[in-house]
């Protein structure tokens, strides 16, 4: 069994989490329930995200299952509040040292640089944080790419990018084909509209 745990908190992307939410839920459903995701927050109480969404956590940083997947989400909060609060990136810190992978969508990775696992490493992030975050530096930014492996670290760049990553993470754990069939099964066929030009 994989456990997947999400971090939360105030001013998370929404989709930078529910995203890659719905690749682990799914590939779940698909193994027979193989595997869980849980969200995981400072506190018990309602989350309200970067967009207004409210979120329950199914746990707090004290009062978790083990897990083998860490994912930090980016937004707001992880540029500007949560990197200075101790007990998150104490947390993530911590927990880090204990799981298999650890991943952020977005400004997660800033978050991941603070609490110290990104450090010397190669990361990705949404494309306005970029120049920011290597300029904190203790990293290297990638920026032509959607996500980056970098040992047990993958960092993917903004809120849809985390898709892709949560993909091929499914796949490394439990195969191409497996990957496949989530990504069949959650219809994930981009085909944006506009990006091309259109005859007016």
């Amino acid at each position: 069994m994989t456990a997947y745990g999400l971090l939360v908190f105030e001013d998370a992307e929404e989709l930078d989490f529910v995203g890659p939410w719905e690749v682990f839920t799914a590939s779940a459903m698909l193994r027979d329930q193989g595997d869980r995701a849980v969200l995981v927050a400072q506190g018990s109480g309602p989350v309200r995200c970067a967009k207004g969404l409210r979120v329950l956590p199914d746990h707090t940083l004290d009062d978790h299952p083990e897990l083998d997947v860490l994912l930090v989400p980016g937004g707001r909060g992880a540029r500007e509040t949560q990197p200075f609060v101790p007990e998150v990136t104490g947390w993530i810190a911590k927990t880090a040292e204990r799981v298999d992978w650890v991943t952020s969508v977005c400004t997660g990775s800033l978050l991941l640089r603070h609490a110290g696992p990104a450090k010397g490493r190669r990361v990705a992030t949404h494309w306005a944080s970029e120049d920011r975050l290597a300029k904190l530096g203790d990293v290297t930014v990638v920026r032509d790419a959607r996500y980056v492996v970098d040992g047990n670290l993958v960092t993917s760049q903004g809120v849809s990018a985390g898709i892709d990553m949560a993909l091929w993470l499914v796949g490394r754990i439990h195969g191409r084909d497996h990957a496949r069939a989530v990504r069949r099964y959650i219809q994930y066929e981009p085909a944006p509209p506009y990006m091309a030009d259109e005859p007016v």
